[in-house]
């Protein structure tokens, strides 16, 4: 099944979330049937993340936004476990700092976009610029509306000036499934850290979040740069969907190994000439 065209948001068009099913888990009835499949697309990120380091021609932005519980920390652990840490670095947008606020609210996300050979995850993003700002009117709509348009150029300009592939996943699960999830938390002294009032709290604007997400969705949703809604009721199918996409986007940039830049058969000699060197040493 090919999940990116079945998840892709069209560009141009008005998304409503309620098309998605977000327990939908594909072929697979469990995660011990996805696993090998999962095993495969991770090891192919992992080849094709080394080769996009190498070649340094491309850089690679991977976008997680979700409501709370969605698994943005859990998807960021699965695609990270498959690439080398020199290559890759991930940042998480919490509230902005006094400082921050001076700015214009891309200029703390700038700084980590990724640098050509690298790829990028934002665990939440500039997005919260057009989601919590909004649901929670902490700017009035004259100042959060224009800023679909400007992410939009923002992140063309990445495409074009950087040659950078963008990639950005919208992580659902239904509202029943995030309050399983917050009672999960409670129960297990591994993740009580995570909890918060908000958390609660924050389930009063559902209907606010739903209709910011599929503004969002809509607006922002381009062939540079295209959202995809990935159902995430079920974790282990979520890091399936997540894996494919991102294995065959990379596999789409044609990326090459560079060829050696000093002569190898000069090489080749002084090894031999090494070698030889120490078994005289050895000998003496």
């Amino acid at each position: 099944m090919d999940f990116g065209k079945r998840f892709r948001v069209r560009p141009g068009t008005e998304f409503e979330l309620d098309s998605v099913d977000p327990g939908f888990h594909g072929p697979h009835a469990n995660d011990v049937e996805a696993a090998e499949s999962l095993k495969q697309n991770l090891d192919r990120i992992t080849k094709l993340q080394r080769m996009l380091y190498a070649e340094k021609k491309h850089a690679l932005l991977i976008v997680l936004q979700g409501i709370d519980g969605a698994g943005k920390d859990g998807a960021c652990w699965h695609v990270m476990s498959a690439m080398d840490p020199q290559g890759v670095h991930v940042t998480g947008f919490k509230q902005p700092t006094a400082e921050e606020r001076e700015h214009d609210f891309l200029w703390r996300v700038h700084p980590h976009a990724p640098r050509r050979g690298e790829a990028a995850i934002f665990n939440r993003s500039h997005y919260e610029d057009v989601l919590t700002v909004r649901v929670h009117k902490l700017v009035p709509k004259e100042i959060w509306k224009p800023r679909y348009d400007f992410i939009n150029d923002w992140e063309r300009m990445l495409a074009v000036e950087n040659n950078t592939v963008i990639l950005k996943f919208f992580l659902y699960i239904s509202k029943e499934e995030q309050l399983e999830r917050f009672k999960t938390r409670l129960d297990d002294p591994a993740h009580q850290w995570k909890i918060s009032e908000s958390d609660y709290t924050e389930r009063n604007y559902w209907d606010d979040y739903i209709k910011a997400f599929e503004a969002m969705l809509s607006r922002c949703s381009a062939d540079h740069a295209p959202w995809f809604v990935i159902p995430s009721n079920h974790k282990w199918f979520r890091n399936l969907a997540l894996s494919q996409i991102i294995a065959d986007t990379l596999e789409e940039m044609h990326l090459q190994m560079p060829k050696p830049s000093v002569d190898l058969d000069e090489i080749r000699r002084l090894y031999h000439q090494s070698v030889e060197a120490e078994k005289r040493s050895a000998g003496a």
